[in-house]
């Protein structure tokens, strides 16, 4: 049997979160076509950089294991992947991995779009408004950025997945929460969102330096100039 955290296991979970999930997907889906930020992958330049990011991100997630159906753990790579292009071209390239899984027989197409919602959306969202707060309340500095954005915001947005996960599959009577709270949660909490922590923090570190441009989150001018 597949352990997948990729496939949040259409055996376990009612018909009904399924459905949820896809009208949640579809909803997000109409909110990015009416924000025209799918207009930016029009330039090769990043378009090529946005299908790169997904190729590596879902070789990425192939790295994984779990301790029974649609209870698994992989590293995510959602807040580098928000720093990079933002939260409604992450969330995008998160919902193409989980189409390319379900192709490779990793995955069911059932569950995609509460898979989008609770691996990819929601992280991205955490990492998203961490940074609008870092940037409001704290200096421009570029370890701020680093530890604040890429350290720490990875950190919160794995806790974020590990806690939602939690609470879907006790609602919904997949797993009792004490099972969940003994064998799942303090796993991805800690083990993996550390995990994510120090991996997003290297990638975050060495795109500034080296691919700045890689970064949409990231200014130059306003992080590394006269500092």
């Amino acid at each position: 049997m597949d352990f997948t955290a990729l496939d949040l296991a259409p055996s376990v979970l009612p018909a009904t979160f399924l459905v949820a999930g896809w009208m949640g997907l579809a909803w997000l889906a109409w909110r990015w076509a009416k924000s025209g930020d799918w207009r930016r992958l029009a330039a090769p330049a990043r378009l090529n950089l946005f299908l790169g990011a997904t190729v590596a991100l879902l070789a990425l997630w192939q790295i994984r294991t779990g301790v029974r159906p649609g209870l698994g753990f992989h590293l995510y790579g959602m807040a580098a992947l928000t720093l990079m292009f933002g939260f409604w071209r992450a969330v995008a390239s998160a919902v193409l991995i989980l189409l390319a899984n379900v192709a490779f027989g990793h995955g069911n197409l059932a569950s995609v779009g509460l898979d989008a919602l609770m691996l990819a959306a929601v992280p991205a969202w955490v990492s998203w408004n961490i940074q609008r707060i870092l940037e409001r309340r704290l200096p421009n500095h570029f370890f701020i950025y680093v530890l604040g954005n890429g350290f720490f915001g990875a950190l919160l947005s794995v806790v974020t997945i590990g806690l939602t996960v939690t609470a879907v599959m006790s609602l919904s009577g997949a797993y009792r929460l004490d099972y969940l709270l003994d064998h799942y949660t303090p796993y991805v909490t800690v083990l993996v969102g550390w995990g994510e922590a120090f991996m997003t923090g290297m990638a975050v570190t060495l795109m500034a330096v080296y691919r700045p441009a890689w970064l949409e989150s990231f200014d130059d001018a306003r992080y590394l100039r006269n500092k």
